[in-house]
């Protein structure tokens, strides 16, 4: 089976491509179809979809006759981020939807894109995103507002003419005001309902409000209408404005990148630039590419890929990745990842793939928003004509089941729950956490332990000599004995001799010992330097003591001098991460393949209380399941190819950024930057992303329910009716956004 990602236009409602999607998953060719609203995205699943789309097309249209599908990189004209297009369809949710396809395109992005440039485009635009888009936004929403205020205008003067009883007069006001905002309702349902599709929102507003003249309420049946145009105008702009602010929170890709071309300097397209190209950072601008640092030092603001506020100094021989801001210093930048794999496009890609995979809420609410539209109109029939037979006023009850019509559409929900993950994704992305997709959000909410692994995740998974005991002519010794070894413990040593600018000298005799270290001679004298054992064999005394990491020993001429401690360096924040897990309630086990010695100390040291040490790959799966029977749903962060198995074990699998691809593949969530702290943070987000969209299917029943109530009370009009279908699915809108500003 093959997966392919398709971009997907004139559809701007979701309860329609939750339709579409029903549709399409009824196909016997597909094995998968999921369509996001959210990224305007269809993937399908199938043998061969791109033999297979014009069917996909025509089984959609059937649905939704203006929905198209192109293949991503397709050369069409695609949609901006805002979803704005000039396209006058009918939404069969009543969303009239003017789509501007005005752009002049020579160069094919869209805001869904790969951003790959691998399509041969000519790069004519200018910078920042342009591409040359004649967004007249401002007079599109002119154009929708018109009908809007003019048939507000002729409401206001048939409630003026209804409060004198004037009734005639009335009537014609409210003909005319109803015809101009609910001419493309009316017209849309009788197109539905010539395809079978009675129970759509169109169709139920139309049935409501007409329904609403032949009891006699002409400036309600107006009302309603206006109502429900105003909601759907300010919906369609809430939804366009956070899908365009969540794109645009995580897509820092550079247009161009200035190559530096001997002694000039050139613009050329960011997708141009090749692995060990030379490129110029201004200060001000946007690091284009990931790379090393060649010359110049500078301060960078990660705030944009990690967060976090502090900038960070970088100088010769340091890494920067794309995203980050420089801010004071020019940088010469040496070229390590093309575009494609850099972490600007990795990030970008994650939040559009990652829209795709529905967390089990989203399904539920997709199968109850099957269910509830019928339960709700069944209700309404029910109470149109069982109390009128007992009661006889018919009246009474027919405007009641009037009301429950008007609130049978379950967009609020629909449209909400997905863009809820959707920002949560986007707020992630922000700073460095990759999540897979709803499901793995959605599970991490869950979480209830976070198991993780010691080096290169607690710690850099890179030796320096933490302490000398003898003075720096002992760190100068050892590395003059160490400076022809390959080992990561002697190059560290060497390392810290060179930092502190020592001149090496190269022993006169040299024999290294296996397992043991290094025999040499220097000035005639005999100089050891190794671990215990040697010292040992050798017959040389010395102090025993307990200590995280690897001690060096040494002594000249059979006389202990001191030693060297060589240890893994604690990344800086793990103790306040695994503060930070312990405080929110969950608890924090290390599980690793080094000594116990070692791991424990590693523990002690960031206050992580259960160890389990000295474990191979399967081992640690198998400790995992112990755990996640003891304590609940486990996470487990690593980074190495040996935690892959684990990875995909646990019941969500975290990889840091900077590990091995395999576990960067197993894994459902990615930290970028390879901080531990970006683990709270992870839980903290999925957390807050599911309490709000059960706050919003909560907010939106309720709402619901209760004026169904009241209106069997006799308390509800038709307008609140309004209020709570297309008001509720505003507030739900906002609501589902606002993660992305939470710090």
């Amino acid at each position: 089976m093959v997966k392919k990602v398709y971009l997907v236009e004139n559809l701007d409602c979701a309860n329609c491509a939750s339709k579409v999607e029903a549709a399409l998953n009824a196909l016997p060719e597909v094995q998968e179809a999921v369509l996001t609203y959210a990224t305007m995205q269809l993937r399908i699943t199938a043998e061969d979809p791109d033999a297979l789309l014009p069917k996909l097309q025509e089984v959609a249209q059937k649905v939704e006759p203006e929905v198209e599908f192109y293949p991503r990189g397709g050369a069409h004209t695609h949609h901006s981020n805002t979803g704005e297009h000039e396209h006058h369809h009918d939404c069969c949710c009543g969303h009239e939807h003017h789509h501007d396809h005005d752009h002049e395109h020579e160069h094919c992005h869209d805001h869904a894109h790969d951003h790959h440039h691998d399509d041969d485009h000519e790069h004519e635009h200018e910078h920042h995103h342009n591409h040359e888009h004649t967004h007249e936004h401002g007079g599109e929403e002119s154009e929708d507002l018109k009908p809007i205020l003019v048939g507000a205008v002729l409401f206001v003067v048939g409630l003026v003419l209804d409060h004198f009883g004037l009734k005639w007069p009335t009537l014609g006001v409210c003909l005319v005001a109803y015809v101009l905002l609910g001419r493309e309702v009316i017209v849309t349902a009788v197109k539905n309902l010539a395809r079978g599709q009675m129970l759509d929102e169109n169709f139920l507003m139309a049935l409501a409000s007409i329904g609403a003249f032949f009891t006699g309420s002409f400036t309600e049946a107006v009302g309603v209408m206006l109502f429900y145009r105003v909601g759907e105008y300010f919906e369609d702009r809430a939804v366009a404005r956070s899908r365009s602010q969540i794109m645009e929170a995580v897509d820092l890709r550079p247009e161009v990148v200035q190559l530096v071309d001997g002694e000039t300097v050139r613009e050329i397209p960011a997708g141009e630039a090749n692995i060990g190209d030379i490129v110029l950072v201004r200060p001000g601008d946007r690091i284009p590419l990931d790379g090393i640092v060649v010359s110049g030092s500078s301060r960078i603001d990660t705030a944009p890929i990690t967060g976090e506020p502090v900038p960070v100094s970088v100088a010769e021989g340091d890494s920067v990745v794309s995203g980050c801001v420089n801010t004071t210093g020019q940088l010469t930048v040496r070229v390590e990842k093309s575009l494609s794999e850099s972490m600007v496009t990795r990030i970008l890609d994650s939040v559009e793939n990652a829209a795709a995979s529905k967390p089990k809420i989203d399904r539920f609410i997709t199968r109850f928003a099957r269910v509830y539209t019928p339960i709700v109109v069944g209700a309404a029939v029910l109470t149109a004509i069982i109390p009128s037979l007992i009661t006889g006023d018919w009246g009474k009850w027919v405007y009641t089941a009037l009301t429950f019509l008007v609130m049978s559409c379950p967009c609020a929900l629909v449209l909400s729950v997905p863009l809820a993950f959707f920002a949560g994704i986007g707020a992630g992305s922000k700073r460095g956490i990759l999540f897979k997709g709803g499901q793995s959000m959605e599970a991490m909410s869950k979480i209830k332990a976070v198991v993780m692994d010691k080096t290169g995740t607690i710690t850099k998974g890179d030796f320096t000599v933490q302490k000398i005991v003898g003075g720096d002519e002992l760190l100068e010794l050892c590395a003059d004995c160490e400076q022809q070894s390959t080992h990561p413990i002697a190059e560290s040593i060497v390392a810290a001799a060179k930092a502190r600018n020592m001149e090496l000298r190269r022993p006169e005799e040299l024999e290294e010992l296996a397992g043991r270290g290094i025999r040499a001679k220097l000035d005639g004298k005999e100089i050891l330097c190794g671990n215990e054992r040697l010292l040992t064999e050798k017959g040389v005394s010395f102090p025993k003591s307990r200590e995280y990491g690897t001690k060096v020993l040494v002594a000249v001429d059979g006389v202990y001098q001191g030693y060297l401690l060589i240890a893994d360096t604690i990344k800086t924040g793990a103790e306040n991460a695994v503060r930070a897990l312990r405080d929110s309630g969950i608890e924090t086990v290390m599980l690793t393949g080094d000594a116990e010695e070692s791991a424990k100390a590693v523990a002690g040291a960031v206050g992580i209380r259960e160890v389990h040490a000295g474990l191979l790959p399967q081992q640690k799966l198998e400790r995992l399941q112990s755990i996640r029977e003891t304590k609940g749903a486990a996470m487990f962060v690593g980074d190495g190819i040996n935690d892959a198995p684990v990875l995909a074990g646990a019941d969500v699998g975290a990889a840091m950024g900077s590990g091995a691809d395999a576990a960067i593949e197993a894994a459902d969530v990615v930290f970028m930057t390879s901080d531990v702290a970006a683990v709270p943070q992870a839980l903290r987000i999925s957390r807050q992303t599911a309490r709000i969209a059960w706050q919003n299917v909560v907010f939106a029943l309720a709402v619901k329910l209760a004026v169904m109530i009241l209106g069997l009370c006799g308390y509800a009009s038709m307008w609140l009716a309004v209020i709570a279908d297309s008001g509720v699915a505003l507030l739900c809108v906002l609501n589902s956004i606002r993660i992305l500003y939470k710090k």
